[in-house]
């Protein structure tokens, strides 16, 4: 590694150690010319599979475009960082273990709705509208009836997407 103060090619690791993640590892270098110090990070680069859109265009996977999308589903929605963080982690993990060099648009659709209906039922009806494209009410009221069917415990946090409860004070 060249000194970024001299650029002499001859520095020597001082200490290796695993960031708290342990997804690299952070080594103190010393030049040996000028006796400067400095930290560089190694990690694995991963080569991940080119996403196949629809009309046969190819694109690198973006996590920054992943999660301005699931952001915009999770608008006012009450899922925090941490459940988008992880939905992004989980759909990376799932291109990683691909095996194949291009994966279809539709198969990372598929996964992010699998994670947006972990999250939050409404996220997912949003995304799921446009994803499959609903030309009309009883395309959204089926696939609203399908997720109710499928998940029948709604969690705590989450309001029915049917059939609202009377407002306070009035009967039904």
């Amino acid at each position: 590694m060249h000194c970024p103060f001299c650029q002499k090619p001859d520095t020597r690791v001082v200490d290796s150690r695993l960031t708290d993640d342990g997804a690299q590892v952070r080594r103190r270098r010393q030049c040996e010319a000028c006796g400067e110090r400095f930290t560089t990070f190694e990690s694995v680069e991963f080569k991940l599979p080119m996403i196949v859109k629809t009309d046969g265009r190819r694109e690198a996977f973006d996590a920054n475009k992943l999660r301005a999308s699931l952001e915009h589903c999770l608008h006012k929605r009450p899922a925090g960082a941490a459940s988008i963080d992880a939905a992004i982690a989980a759909i990376t993990k799932r291109l990683r273990g691909w095996g194949d060099r291009e994966v279809p648009s539709r198969r990372v659709g598929d996964w992010v709705m699998s994670e947006l209906r972990r999250i939050d039922q409404v996220a997912y009806v949003r995304f799921a509208s446009v994803y499959r494209k609903f030309e009309d009410v009883q395309a959204f009221r089926e696939e609203v009836e399908q997720l109710e069917r499928d998940l029948p415990a709604l969690s705590e946090k989450q309001l029915s997407l049917l059939d609202d409860p009377p407002p306070q004070g009035r009967k039904p």
